[in-house]
């Protein structure tokens, strides 16, 4: 693919908010009234198949707050927290295994936060050993965990390769110190640069670097510096984000507030961040913010159309159930999802007392399944062929959406996308309006009055 070109006028018109399709319905359908016994049911039933497991291990602790983050987090110093959050994750833990079909094997494994590198290196292969312990791991497991190089020493990098870690993702944001400082994050290139050598050192196959656009004090010149660099490191994989703005969820966002980039400007270093990464020939843009190489799996199972997506954003492990632990975890079957607690004293009190942690679910309808899949499609085949659509949904894929196809006519004319006798397909451009296209097939969208989600560009 050459180098992408974005037209900033149609970003302006379709810069909306709308969900980002983790899932579908997305998490603020998710109901607190929950019906324990079905929930019990569905888990009692999942676990009579061998589908593939996916685990994820949300790890809340950070040492301190950056001020643009919207992770759900518990900022502390006391190291001791961690001991006491482990004891609770075995808990956890033990209550799914009484269900687990022993014979599933996990495709996939994640440690999320907050910070999962705030453990100690020998919490951490005490959890790598309580999870071996407990599930099954598949051969060619893709194992990931997010790390903050700020605090990080090479007995924690050697712990998370002992504990089965294939897979990293390195939180940079931005490189500029003044931007740093702002966001409160002071992480030189030197840090960024030395985790990453160790990674490899170790043997870690794919390295992914985050970074963020929109923060306070960035500049098109300042923010094409740090690209410059991270290009430099030469990771497999990037994640560039727009900064979700949402003080309403996270009132700390409002220190930022006095030093953001106009939207102008905001917009000109995305369309720098879109040419210059796809520019240099290295990398492609596989959607939703991420890049990757393109011999990286990412991309090729994209051009193989074996892409898929789920809470754990773009993946190459399709059908697999997600079963996650600790606190706001969100697991999701194909006819449920559930979330724990969102607080840690909810969710230690929910165990102390022999119960789910579990305060929030949601349960799919027909219809549901059949838009998820569609949108699924969507997001990662960058096309939809009808006649394949009603084969795999057992239904007939024009007649169904007939109203949701009729409504397309004007991403047509924006050049988005291009019908064709097999059904439509996403253009280049429209790679970057994908949330927009995907929105047209979510029946809960026009149902609501105020829509509480990010931008979608």
């Amino acid at each position: 693919m050459t180098a992408m070109h974005l037209n900033l006028d149609l970003v302006r018109k379709y810069n909306v908010p709308g969900p980002r399709y983790t899932s579908y319905p997305p998490a603020t359908r998710f109901i607190e009234d929950n019906p324990w016994r079905a929930l019990a049911d569905e888990m009692l039933a999942n676990n009579r198949t061998e589908r593939d497991l996916s685990l994820y291990f949300h790890i809340p602790f950070c040492q301190s707050l950056c001020w643009y983050c919207g992770c759900t987090t518990v900022i502390t110093t006391q190291q001791g927290q961690s001991a006491t959050y482990l004891d609770y994750l075995r808990k956890e833990m033990a209550q799914i295994t009484t269900v687990l079909n022993p014979k599933r094997k996990v495709v996939q494994l994640h440690w999320g936060g907050g910070t999962p590198t705030f453990l100690k290196p020998q919490e951490i292969q005490e959890l790598g050993k309580a999870i071996r312990d407990q599930f099954t791991f598949a051969a060619n497991i893709e194992a990931g965990v997010e790390i903050d190089p700020r605090r990080i020493t090479s007995e924690h990098l050697k712990a998370l390769r002992d504990a089965g870690f294939n897979r990293a993702s390195i939180g940079v944001q931005d490189f500029e110190p003044k931007v740093q400082e702002a966001v409160h994050r002071i992480q030189p290139r030197e840090l960024t640069e030395n985790c990453i050598n160790e990674l490899r050192r170790l043997g870690f196959e794919s390295i992914n670097v985050d970074l963020i656009y929109g923060l306070p004090f960035q500049t098109v010149e300042s923010f094409e510096r740090t690209l410059n660099q991270v290009l430099e490191i030469n990771p497999d994989r990037l994640a560039v984000f727009s900064y979700a703005h949402v003080p309403w969820i996270k009132p700390s966002q409002k220190i930022l507030e006095k030093a953001m980039p106009s939207p102008d400007t905001k917009l000109q270093i995305l369309k720098l961040i879109v040419e210059k990464l796809t520019g240099t020939g290295n990398y492609i843009y596989i959607g939703m913010d991420h890049f990757a190489r393109r011999n990286d799996e990412l991309a090729v199972a994209q051009r193989n159309r074996t892409l898929h997506r789920n809470f754990q954003g773009y993946s190459t492990r399709g059908g697999a159930d997600i079963y996650s632990f600790g606190m706001s975890s969100i697991s999701q079957t194909q006819n449920a999802y559930w979330q724990n607690a969102k607080e840690l004293p909810a969710y230690y009190a929910a165990l102390d007392a022999g119960k789910s942690p579990i305060v929030r679910s949601y349960f799919m309808t027909e219809d549901d399944k059949l838009r998820r899949e569609t949108i699924m499609r969507l997001m990662c085949n960058l096309s939809l062929n009808y006649g394949e659509m009603s084969r795999k949904l057992g239904i007939h894929f024009p007649e169904y959406f007939a109203r949701e196809l009729d409504s397309l006519s004007d991403l047509v004319a924006d050049g988005l996308i291009r019908r064709t006798t097999l059904g439509f397909e996403v253009t280049t451009e429209g790679r970057f309006f994908i949330r927009n296209i995907a929105m047209r097939f979510d029946a809960y969208l026009p149902r609501e009055t105020e829509r509480r989600f990010s931008k979608t560009i």
